[in-house]
Protein backbone atom coordinates (compact mmCIF):
# COMPACT_ATOMS: atom_id res chain seq x y z
CA UNK A 1 0.00 0.00 0.00
CA UNK A 2 2.56 2.49 0.88
CA UNK A 3 5.10 1.86 -2.02
CA UNK A 4 1.55 2.12 -4.29
CA UNK A 5 0.78 5.65 -3.14
CA UNK A 6 4.44 6.71 -3.21
CA UNK A 7 4.37 5.40 -6.67
CA UNK A 8 0.92 7.45 -7.38
CA UNK A 9 2.42 10.78 -5.81
CA UNK A 10 5.74 10.25 -7.99
CA UNK A 11 3.57 9.97 -10.71
CA UNK A 12 0.72 12.61 -10.34
CA UNK A 13 3.48 15.45 -9.64
CA UNK A 14 4.03 16.05 -13.04
CA UNK A 15 0.24 16.11 -14.10
CA UNK A 16 0.05 19.30 -10.92
CA UNK A 17 3.04 21.01 -12.45
CA UNK A 18 1.99 20.86 -16.25
CA UNK A 19 -1.79 22.37 -14.66
CA UNK A 20 0.39 25.01 -12.80
CA UNK A 21 2.19 26.20 -16.35
CA UNK A 22 -0.75 25.91 -18.53
CA UNK A 23 -3.23 27.20 -16.52
CA UNK A 24 -1.47 29.51 -14.01
CA UNK A 25 1.78 30.60 -15.46
CA UNK A 26 1.42 30.64 -19.23
CA UNK A 27 -2.20 32.42 -19.18
CA UNK A 28 -0.76 34.48 -15.95
CA UNK A 29 -3.52 33.56 -13.81
CA UNK A 30 -2.26 34.58 -10.63
CA UNK A 31 -4.67 32.04 -8.34
CA UNK A 32 -4.67 29.11 -10.65
CA UNK A 33 -0.86 29.35 -10.04
CA UNK A 34 -0.84 29.73 -6.71
CA UNK A 35 -3.94 26.88 -6.11
CA UNK A 36 -1.46 24.51 -8.60
CA UNK A 37 1.45 25.32 -6.99
CA UNK A 38 -0.30 24.42 -3.55
CA UNK A 39 -1.51 21.07 -5.02
CA UNK A 40 2.03 20.09 -5.91
CA UNK A 41 3.26 21.30 -2.45
CA UNK A 42 0.92 18.83 -0.79
CA UNK A 43 1.57 16.01 -2.97
CA UNK A 44 5.95 16.68 -2.43
CA UNK A 45 4.57 16.07 1.55
CA UNK A 46 2.87 13.51 0.83
CA UNK A 47 5.89 11.73 -1.08
CA UNK A 48 7.84 12.09 1.72
CA UNK A 49 5.55 10.64 4.13
CA UNK A 50 4.64 7.41 2.06
CA UNK A 51 8.36 6.85 1.05
CA UNK A 52 9.43 6.85 4.70
CA UNK A 53 6.33 4.97 5.62
CA UNK A 54 7.52 2.39 2.45
CA UNK A 55 11.35 2.18 3.73
CA UNK A 56 9.86 1.63 7.10
CA UNK A 57 7.39 -1.75 5.98
CA UNK A 58 10.09 -2.96 3.96
CA UNK A 59 12.45 -3.13 6.13
CA UNK A 60 10.37 -4.79 9.06
CA UNK A 61 8.84 -7.34 6.12
CA UNK A 62 12.37 -8.13 5.01
CA UNK A 63 13.53 -8.54 8.66
CA UNK A 64 10.65 -10.59 9.21
CA UNK A 65 11.17 -12.68 6.75
CA UNK A 66 14.76 -13.94 7.61
CA UNK A 67 13.90 -14.17 10.87
CA UNK A 68 11.28 -16.42 10.61
CA UNK A 69 12.51 -18.46 8.02
CA UNK A 70 15.83 -18.50 10.88
CA UNK A 71 13.51 -19.73 13.34
CA UNK A 72 12.24 -22.17 11.43
CA UNK A 73 15.90 -23.23 10.87
CA UNK A 74 16.97 -23.19 13.68
CA UNK A 75 13.56 -25.29 15.28
CA UNK A 76 14.34 -27.65 12.78
CA UNK A 77 17.51 -28.10 13.42
CA UNK A 78 16.87 -28.76 17.34
CA UNK A 79 14.44 -31.16 16.38
CA UNK A 80 17.03 -33.37 14.19
CA UNK A 81 19.07 -33.00 17.59
CA UNK A 82 22.02 -35.67 17.52
CA UNK A 83 20.79 -36.56 13.72
CA UNK A 84 21.71 -33.21 12.54
CA UNK A 85 25.37 -33.80 11.57
CA UNK A 86 24.49 -37.24 10.28
CA UNK A 87 22.37 -35.43 7.50
CA UNK A 88 24.00 -32.20 6.80
CA UNK A 89 27.52 -30.23 6.77
CA UNK A 90 28.05 -27.60 9.42
CA UNK A 91 28.94 -25.42 6.70
CA UNK A 92 25.40 -25.86 4.91
CA UNK A 93 24.15 -24.89 8.22
CA UNK A 94 26.11 -22.15 8.88
CA UNK A 95 25.96 -20.57 5.15
CA UNK A 96 21.99 -20.87 5.33
CA UNK A 97 21.86 -19.02 8.79
CA UNK A 98 24.58 -16.11 7.85
CA UNK A 99 23.84 -15.67 4.16
CA UNK A 100 20.08 -17.57 2.93
CA UNK A 101 17.77 -16.23 5.03
CA UNK A 102 18.84 -12.71 4.36
CA UNK A 103 18.83 -13.10 0.75
CA UNK A 104 15.25 -14.47 1.03
CA UNK A 105 14.20 -11.94 3.15
CA UNK A 106 15.70 -9.45 0.33
CA UNK A 107 13.52 -11.25 -2.12
CA UNK A 108 10.29 -11.12 -0.10
CA UNK A 109 10.31 -7.13 -0.91
CA UNK A 110 9.63 -8.18 -4.40
CA UNK A 111 5.82 -8.25 -3.69
CA UNK A 112 5.22 -5.04 -2.39
CA UNK A 113 7.47 -3.03 -4.41
CA UNK A 114 6.88 -5.18 -7.82
CA UNK A 115 3.69 -4.39 -7.38
CA UNK A 116 3.67 -0.81 -6.74
CA UNK A 117 5.84 -0.60 -9.65
CA UNK A 118 3.71 -2.31 -12.51
CA UNK A 119 0.62 -0.23 -10.67
CA UNK A 120 3.06 3.67 -11.43
CA UNK A 121 3.73 2.07 -14.89
CA UNK A 122 0.63 1.49 -15.61
CA UNK A 123 -1.40 4.76 -14.11
CA UNK A 124 1.79 6.60 -16.22
CA UNK A 125 0.95 5.13 -19.46
CA UNK A 126 -3.29 6.53 -18.59
CA UNK A 127 -1.81 10.01 -18.33
CA UNK A 128 0.45 9.69 -20.94
CA UNK A 129 -2.63 8.67 -23.21
CA UNK A 130 -4.28 11.46 -22.29
CA UNK A 131 -1.63 13.40 -23.84
CA UNK A 132 -0.30 11.85 -26.67
CA UNK A 133 -1.59 8.33 -27.40
CA UNK A 134 1.98 7.89 -29.64
CA UNK A 135 3.58 7.97 -26.14
CA UNK A 136 1.79 5.96 -24.56
CA UNK A 137 2.26 3.09 -26.80
CA UNK A 138 6.00 3.45 -26.83
CA UNK A 139 6.17 3.53 -23.04
CA UNK A 140 3.06 0.31 -23.56
CA UNK A 141 5.75 -1.81 -25.71
CA UNK A 142 9.36 -0.63 -24.05
CA UNK A 143 8.55 -1.43 -21.00
CA UNK A 144 7.89 -5.12 -21.45
CA UNK A 145 11.00 -4.70 -23.85
CA UNK A 146 13.28 -4.07 -21.46
CA UNK A 147 12.16 -7.18 -19.22
CA UNK A 148 13.01 -9.19 -22.36
CA UNK A 149 16.13 -7.81 -22.41
CA UNK A 150 17.34 -8.95 -18.93
CA UNK A 151 15.41 -12.03 -18.98
CA UNK A 152 17.80 -14.69 -20.07
CA UNK A 153 20.71 -13.08 -18.30
CA UNK A 154 18.32 -13.37 -15.08
CA UNK A 155 18.54 -17.15 -16.05
CA UNK A 156 21.39 -17.41 -16.51
CA UNK A 157 22.47 -15.81 -13.12
CA UNK A 158 20.54 -18.50 -11.31
CA UNK A 159 21.89 -21.45 -12.63
CA UNK A 160 25.42 -19.59 -11.93
CA UNK A 161 24.37 -18.80 -8.88
CA UNK A 162 22.73 -22.43 -7.63
CA UNK A 163 26.36 -24.09 -8.95
CA UNK A 164 28.05 -21.49 -6.60
CA UNK A 165 25.82 -21.51 -3.50
CA UNK A 166 26.37 -25.38 -3.65
CA UNK A 167 30.34 -25.03 -3.38
CA UNK A 168 29.93 -22.25 -0.89
CA UNK A 169 28.29 -24.36 1.34
CA UNK A 170 31.20 -27.26 0.69
CA UNK A 171 33.68 -25.04 0.89
CA UNK A 172 32.37 -23.25 4.58
CA UNK A 173 32.03 -27.01 6.07
CA UNK A 174 35.50 -27.32 4.90
CA UNK A 175 36.36 -24.13 6.68
CA UNK A 176 34.20 -25.29 10.21
CA UNK A 177 35.90 -28.57 10.31
CA UNK A 178 39.72 -27.15 9.78
CA UNK A 179 38.66 -24.80 12.76
CA UNK A 180 37.00 -27.46 14.99
CA UNK A 181 40.21 -29.27 14.47
CA UNK A 182 42.99 -26.89 14.85
CA UNK A 183 44.78 -27.64 17.34
CA UNK A 184 45.10 -31.02 16.29
CA UNK A 185 45.96 -30.39 13.01
CA UNK A 186 48.97 -27.83 14.43
CA UNK A 187 50.11 -30.69 16.71
CA UNK A 188 49.97 -33.21 13.28
CA UNK A 189 52.04 -30.58 11.47
CA UNK A 190 48.59 -30.82 8.91
CA UNK A 191 47.81 -26.79 9.08
CA UNK A 192 49.78 -26.11 5.69
CA UNK A 193 48.38 -28.94 3.68
CA UNK A 194 44.76 -27.93 4.74
CA UNK A 195 45.64 -24.32 4.28
CA UNK A 196 46.61 -25.32 0.41
CA UNK A 197 43.74 -27.24 0.00
CA UNK A 198 41.13 -24.52 1.36
CA UNK A 199 43.35 -22.51 -1.05
CA UNK A 200 42.71 -24.51 -3.91
CA UNK A 201 38.88 -24.94 -3.37
CA UNK A 202 38.65 -21.02 -2.24
CA UNK A 203 39.94 -20.41 -5.92
CA UNK A 204 37.73 -22.33 -7.59
CA UNK A 205 34.81 -20.65 -5.53
CA UNK A 206 35.97 -17.24 -6.76
CA UNK A 207 35.96 -18.38 -10.00
CA UNK A 208 32.54 -19.36 -10.22
CA UNK A 209 31.70 -16.37 -8.73
CA UNK A 210 33.17 -14.13 -11.38
CA UNK A 211 30.85 -16.68 -13.79
CA UNK A 212 27.99 -15.29 -11.50
CA UNK A 213 29.46 -11.92 -11.22
CA UNK A 214 29.19 -11.33 -15.34
CA UNK A 215 25.57 -12.10 -16.37
CA UNK A 216 25.09 -9.99 -12.02
CA UNK A 217 27.11 -6.77 -13.36
CA UNK A 218 25.22 -6.67 -16.88
CA UNK A 219 22.10 -7.10 -14.99
CA UNK A 220 22.86 -3.80 -12.90
CA UNK A 221 23.95 -1.80 -15.82
CA UNK A 222 20.87 -2.55 -17.93
CA UNK A 223 19.34 -1.53 -14.90
CA UNK A 224 20.40 1.73 -14.80
CA UNK A 225 21.35 2.06 -18.02
CA UNK A 226 18.52 1.11 -20.34
CA UNK A 227 15.71 3.17 -18.29
CA UNK A 228 18.26 6.36 -18.90
CA UNK A 229 17.47 5.19 -22.50
CA UNK A 230 14.10 4.70 -22.54
CA UNK A 231 13.56 8.08 -20.71
CA UNK A 232 15.69 9.86 -23.49
CA UNK A 233 13.35 8.18 -26.51
CA UNK A 234 10.32 9.46 -24.93
CA UNK A 235 11.06 13.18 -24.02
CA UNK A 236 12.73 13.55 -28.05
CA UNK A 237 9.46 12.46 -29.07
CA UNK A 238 7.80 14.00 -26.78
CA UNK A 239 9.91 17.49 -27.76
CA UNK A 240 8.87 17.09 -31.59
CA UNK A 241 5.55 16.86 -30.38
CA UNK A 242 5.71 20.00 -28.56
CA UNK A 243 7.35 21.54 -31.58
CA UNK A 244 4.61 20.72 -33.59
CA UNK A 245 2.27 22.06 -31.61
CA UNK A 246 0.58 18.62 -30.75
CA UNK A 247 1.43 19.51 -27.31
CA UNK A 248 1.38 22.46 -25.08
CA UNK A 249 4.41 23.16 -23.18
CA UNK A 250 3.42 22.00 -20.11
CA UNK A 251 2.42 18.26 -21.20
CA UNK A 252 6.05 18.39 -22.78
CA UNK A 253 7.05 19.10 -18.82
CA UNK A 254 4.85 16.77 -17.91
CA UNK A 255 5.90 13.97 -20.29
CA UNK A 256 9.81 14.35 -19.10
CA UNK A 257 8.58 14.25 -15.29
CA UNK A 258 6.33 11.02 -16.22
CA UNK A 259 9.09 9.38 -18.32
CA UNK A 260 11.77 10.52 -15.47
CA UNK A 261 9.46 9.01 -13.04
CA UNK A 262 9.47 5.88 -14.85
CA UNK A 263 12.97 5.48 -14.52
CA UNK A 264 12.94 4.12 -11.07
CA UNK A 265 9.49 1.59 -11.14
CA UNK A 266 11.30 0.19 -14.54
CA UNK A 267 14.77 -0.18 -12.63
CA UNK A 268 12.80 -1.64 -9.62
CA UNK A 269 11.18 -4.22 -11.74
CA UNK A 270 14.38 -5.52 -13.63
CA UNK A 271 16.11 -5.68 -10.09
CA UNK A 272 12.92 -7.45 -8.36
CA UNK A 273 13.81 -10.40 -11.00
CA UNK A 274 17.62 -10.00 -9.77
CA UNK A 275 16.07 -10.85 -6.12
CA UNK A 276 13.76 -13.14 -7.05
CA UNK A 277 16.69 -15.24 -8.57
CA UNK A 278 19.11 -15.17 -5.68
CA UNK A 279 15.74 -15.69 -3.20
CA UNK A 280 14.72 -19.07 -4.97
CA UNK A 281 18.47 -20.20 -5.30
CA UNK A 282 18.41 -19.55 -1.43
CA UNK A 283 14.80 -20.81 -1.07
CA UNK A 284 15.53 -24.07 -2.33
CA UNK A 285 18.84 -24.72 0.26
CA UNK A 286 16.84 -23.89 3.22
CA UNK A 287 13.64 -26.00 2.04
CA UNK A 288 15.95 -29.07 1.06
CA UNK A 289 16.96 -28.42 4.75
CA UNK A 290 13.65 -28.29 6.39
CA UNK A 291 13.01 -31.49 4.56
CA UNK A 292 15.37 -33.33 6.33
CA UNK A 293 13.23 -36.12 8.05
CA UNK A 294 12.65 -35.86 11.78
CA UNK A 295 12.30 -38.98 13.68
CA UNK A 296 9.33 -39.97 15.11
CA UNK A 297 9.14 -39.24 18.85
CA UNK A 298 5.46 -41.14 19.15
CA UNK A 299 5.74 -44.96 20.04
CA UNK A 300 5.59 -47.61 22.50
CA UNK A 301 6.61 -47.51 25.69
CA UNK A 302 9.96 -49.42 26.34
CA UNK A 303 9.94 -52.73 28.23
CA UNK A 304 9.83 -52.61 31.52
CA UNK A 305 13.60 -54.92 32.03
CA UNK A 306 17.06 -54.81 30.38
CA UNK A 307 17.22 -56.23 27.11
CA UNK A 308 19.39 -57.45 24.20
CA UNK A 309 19.80 -54.70 21.38
CA UNK A 310 20.40 -56.69 17.80
CA UNK A 311 21.45 -55.45 14.39
CA UNK A 312 20.69 -57.66 11.89
CA UNK A 313 22.48 -55.23 9.36
CA UNK A 314 25.83 -56.18 10.80
CA UNK A 315 25.00 -59.40 13.20
CA UNK A 316 25.84 -58.02 15.90
CA UNK A 317 24.43 -58.36 19.58
CA UNK A 318 24.37 -56.35 22.53
CA UNK A 319 23.39 -58.56 25.53
CA UNK A 320 22.32 -56.52 29.04
CA UNK A 321 24.89 -55.86 31.72
CA UNK A 322 27.73 -56.53 29.59
CA UNK A 323 30.88 -54.74 28.20
CA UNK A 324 30.90 -55.61 24.22
CA UNK A 325 33.72 -54.66 21.74
CA UNK A 326 33.61 -53.56 18.18
CA UNK A 327 37.03 -54.06 16.69
CA UNK A 328 36.32 -54.06 12.92
CA UNK A 329 38.86 -52.97 9.76
CA UNK A 330 36.86 -50.60 8.84
CA UNK A 331 36.15 -47.38 11.94
CA UNK A 332 33.03 -46.43 10.00
CA UNK A 333 31.26 -49.33 9.70
CA UNK A 334 31.36 -49.96 13.01
CA UNK A 335 30.40 -46.50 14.01
CA UNK A 336 27.58 -47.19 11.34
CA UNK A 337 26.24 -49.76 13.94
CA UNK A 338 26.61 -47.79 16.64
CA UNK A 339 24.47 -45.26 15.20
CA UNK A 340 21.58 -48.10 13.79
CA UNK A 341 21.62 -49.57 17.84
CA UNK A 342 21.52 -46.08 19.13
CA UNK A 343 18.82 -44.76 16.30
CA UNK A 344 19.95 -42.60 14.38
CA UNK A 345 18.47 -43.03 11.08
CA UNK A 346 17.08 -45.37 9.56
CA UNK A 347 17.58 -48.69 11.70
CA UNK A 348 16.40 -52.45 11.35
CA UNK A 349 17.78 -53.18 14.81
CA UNK A 350 15.42 -54.61 17.81
CA UNK A 351 15.72 -54.34 21.39
CA UNK A 352 13.81 -57.40 23.21
CA UNK A 353 13.25 -59.15 20.12
CA UNK A 354 11.27 -55.73 18.89
CA UNK A 355 11.86 -52.88 16.37
CA UNK A 356 13.99 -50.75 18.09
CA UNK A 357 11.83 -47.91 15.87
CA UNK A 358 8.61 -49.00 17.34
CA UNK A 359 10.09 -47.14 20.55
CA UNK A 360 9.12 -43.95 21.76
CA UNK A 361 11.72 -42.04 20.88
CA UNK A 362 11.93 -40.06 24.66
CA UNK A 363 12.23 -43.52 26.20
CA UNK A 364 14.97 -44.61 23.17
CA UNK A 365 17.12 -41.72 24.25
CA UNK A 366 16.45 -42.24 28.05
CA UNK A 367 17.67 -45.44 28.13
CA UNK A 368 20.02 -45.66 25.31
CA UNK A 369 22.96 -43.19 24.91
CA UNK A 370 25.27 -42.83 22.14
CA UNK A 371 28.26 -40.57 23.47
CA UNK A 372 29.35 -38.77 19.68
CA UNK A 373 33.13 -38.06 20.54
CA UNK A 374 31.92 -34.75 18.54
CA UNK A 375 29.27 -33.89 20.96
CA UNK A 376 29.08 -30.39 22.01
CA UNK A 377 30.32 -29.00 25.50
CA UNK A 378 28.60 -26.45 26.59
CA UNK A 379 29.93 -23.82 28.71
CA UNK A 380 29.53 -23.58 32.71
CA UNK A 381 30.65 -24.98 35.91
CA UNK A 382 32.33 -28.33 35.67
CA UNK A 383 29.93 -30.15 37.87
CA UNK A 384 26.86 -28.56 35.37
CA UNK A 385 29.18 -30.15 32.35
CA UNK A 386 29.51 -32.96 33.69
CA UNK A 387 26.02 -33.65 34.52
CA UNK A 388 24.76 -32.16 31.26
CA UNK A 389 20.96 -32.73 31.48
CA UNK A 390 20.42 -34.54 35.11
CA UNK A 391 20.74 -32.18 38.54
CA UNK A 392 24.49 -32.57 39.75
CA UNK A 393 25.12 -34.54 42.58
CA UNK A 394 29.43 -33.56 43.57
CA UNK A 395 29.98 -37.22 44.27
CA UNK A 396 28.36 -38.41 41.53
CA UNK A 397 30.35 -36.62 39.46
CA UNK A 398 33.71 -36.78 41.48
CA UNK A 399 32.87 -40.71 40.36
CA UNK A 400 32.54 -40.18 36.67
CA UNK A 401 35.48 -38.00 36.61
CA UNK A 402 37.72 -40.52 38.25
CA UNK A 403 36.11 -43.74 36.20
CA UNK A 404 37.06 -41.30 32.99
CA UNK A 405 40.13 -40.64 34.83
CA UNK A 406 39.65 -36.59 34.02
CA UNK A 407 41.52 -35.72 37.34
CA UNK A 408 43.65 -32.94 35.30
CA UNK A 409 40.51 -31.08 34.23
CA UNK A 410 39.10 -31.44 37.94
CA UNK A 411 41.21 -28.82 39.55
CA UNK A 412 37.55 -27.56 41.35
CA UNK A 413 34.25 -28.43 40.53
CA UNK A 414 33.67 -24.83 40.34
CA UNK A 415 36.34 -24.35 37.19
CA UNK A 416 34.34 -22.97 34.07
CA UNK A 417 34.47 -24.88 31.21
CA UNK A 418 34.44 -22.71 27.90
CA UNK A 419 31.95 -23.53 25.18
CA UNK A 420 32.91 -26.27 23.28
CA UNK A 421 35.68 -26.97 25.78
CA UNK A 422 38.10 -24.70 23.61
CA UNK A 423 40.42 -24.15 27.22
CA UNK A 424 40.91 -27.77 27.33
CA UNK A 425 43.01 -30.28 25.12
CA UNK A 426 41.76 -32.82 22.85
CA UNK A 427 42.01 -35.56 25.41
CA UNK A 428 40.90 -33.75 27.87
CA UNK A 429 37.65 -33.05 26.08
CA UNK A 430 36.98 -36.42 25.35
CA UNK A 431 37.73 -37.96 28.76
CA UNK A 432 35.46 -35.30 29.94
CA UNK A 433 32.88 -36.65 27.10
CA UNK A 434 32.99 -40.30 28.99
CA UNK A 435 32.28 -38.33 32.04
CA UNK A 436 29.40 -36.76 31.38
CA UNK A 437 28.08 -40.32 29.77
CA UNK A 438 29.35 -42.30 32.76
CA UNK A 439 27.11 -39.53 35.16
CA UNK A 440 23.98 -40.45 32.84
CA UNK A 441 23.89 -43.57 33.57
CA UNK A 442 22.19 -45.18 30.71
CA UNK A 443 20.78 -49.00 30.39
CA UNK A 444 23.13 -49.50 27.48
CA UNK A 445 25.94 -47.10 26.74
CA UNK A 446 26.99 -46.92 23.14
CA UNK A 447 30.84 -45.22 22.05
CA UNK A 448 32.95 -45.20 19.60
CA UNK A 449 36.99 -44.72 20.53
CA UNK A 450 36.59 -43.57 23.71
CA UNK A 451 40.36 -43.18 24.82
CA UNK A 452 41.94 -42.41 20.76
CA UNK A 453 43.06 -39.15 22.22
CA UNK A 454 44.88 -40.44 25.66
CA UNK A 455 47.99 -42.64 26.24
CA UNK A 456 48.55 -45.81 26.88
CA UNK A 457 48.85 -45.54 30.40
CA UNK A 458 45.58 -43.47 30.72
CA UNK A 459 43.80 -45.71 28.56
CA UNK A 460 44.20 -48.51 30.74
CA UNK A 461 43.50 -47.15 33.77
CA UNK A 462 39.98 -46.29 31.95
CA UNK A 463 39.71 -49.44 30.13
CA UNK A 464 39.71 -50.92 34.32
CA UNK A 465 37.49 -48.24 35.79
CA UNK A 466 35.09 -47.97 33.14
CA UNK A 467 34.28 -52.12 33.10
CA UNK A 468 34.14 -51.52 36.94
CA UNK A 469 31.59 -48.14 36.40
CA UNK A 470 29.67 -50.04 34.04
CA UNK A 471 29.04 -53.42 35.94
CA UNK A 472 25.57 -55.00 35.42
CA UNK A 473 25.38 -52.37 32.98
CA UNK A 474 25.26 -52.87 28.87
CA UNK A 475 28.16 -51.01 27.57
CA UNK A 476 29.38 -51.10 23.53
CA UNK A 477 32.48 -50.31 22.73
CA UNK A 478 33.57 -49.39 18.66
CA UNK A 479 37.41 -49.68 19.39
CA UNK A 480 40.82 -51.37 17.79
CA UNK A 481 42.71 -51.06 21.52
CA UNK A 482 44.26 -54.25 23.05
CA UNK A 483 43.47 -52.69 26.04
CA UNK A 484 39.88 -52.12 26.15
CA UNK A 485 39.27 -55.24 24.16
CA UNK A 486 40.96 -57.48 26.52
CA UNK A 487 38.41 -55.94 29.23
CA UNK A 488 35.36 -56.58 27.04
CA UNK A 489 33.15 -59.87 28.41
CA UNK A 490 32.59 -60.23 23.95
CA UNK A 491 34.32 -59.63 20.96
CA UNK A 492 32.69 -58.81 18.01
CA UNK A 493 35.01 -58.81 15.17
CA UNK A 494 33.66 -57.30 11.95
CA UNK A 495 34.76 -57.26 8.59
CA UNK A 496 33.03 -54.89 6.14
CA UNK A 497 30.41 -54.06 8.39
CA UNK A 498 29.10 -57.78 9.29
CA UNK A 499 30.62 -59.91 12.09
CA UNK A 500 33.64 -62.40 10.91
CA UNK A 501 34.11 -63.80 14.49
CA UNK A 502 32.69 -64.07 17.62
CA UNK A 503 34.41 -64.53 21.58
CA UNK A 504 36.93 -63.13 24.03
CA UNK A 505 40.01 -60.27 22.93
CA UNK A 506 42.34 -63.89 23.48
CA UNK A 507 39.72 -66.33 21.89
CA UNK A 508 40.01 -64.46 18.84
CA UNK A 509 43.97 -63.59 19.42
CA UNK A 510 44.02 -67.42 18.73
CA UNK A 511 41.83 -68.49 16.35
CA UNK A 512 41.67 -65.46 13.69
CA UNK A 513 44.32 -64.70 11.82
CA UNK A 514 42.57 -61.29 10.34
CA UNK A 515 41.68 -59.90 13.80
CA UNK A 516 45.26 -60.77 15.10
CA UNK A 517 46.73 -59.26 12.21
CA UNK A 518 44.53 -55.69 13.13
CA UNK A 519 45.46 -55.55 17.00
CA UNK A 520 48.34 -56.18 16.06
CA UNK A 521 48.57 -53.45 13.41
CA UNK A 522 47.14 -50.86 15.63
CA UNK A 523 49.49 -52.14 18.95
CA UNK A 524 52.34 -51.61 16.64
CA UNK A 525 51.26 -48.18 15.85
CA UNK A 526 50.41 -47.46 19.40
CA UNK A 527 54.09 -48.49 20.07
CA UNK A 528 55.62 -46.43 17.58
Amino acid sequence: MFGSLWFLTLAFTPYLIAQAIDRGLHPHRIEALLFWSAAVLVTGVASAGMGIMRHRSMTKLRLAAALRTADLVMTHATRLGAALPRRVTSGEVVTIGISDVWTIGRAMNVGGVGVASILACSVVAILLDRTSPELALVVLIGVPSLALIVGPLLRRTQRAGSRYRSRQGELNARLVDTLGGLRILNGLGGKQTHLQRYERQSAALRDQGYRVGGPSSWIGALGDGLPVVFLAVVVWLAARLAASGEITVGQLIAVYGYTAMLVIPVNVLIFCGFDVTHGLVAARRVTDFLRLPEDDPSGAPAAGVPAALVDPESGVIAEPGRLTALAGNSPQHAAAVIDRLGRYGPTRATWGGRPLEEFAQAAVRDRILVADQDADLFAGALRDVVAGKHDPDDDRVRSAIATAVAHDVATGLDREVEWGGRNLSGGQRQRLRLARAVYADPEVLLTVEPTSAVDAHTEAAIAERLAAARAGRGTVVATTSPVLLDRADVVHYLVDGRVAATGTHRQLLAAEAGYRSLVTRVFGEDEA
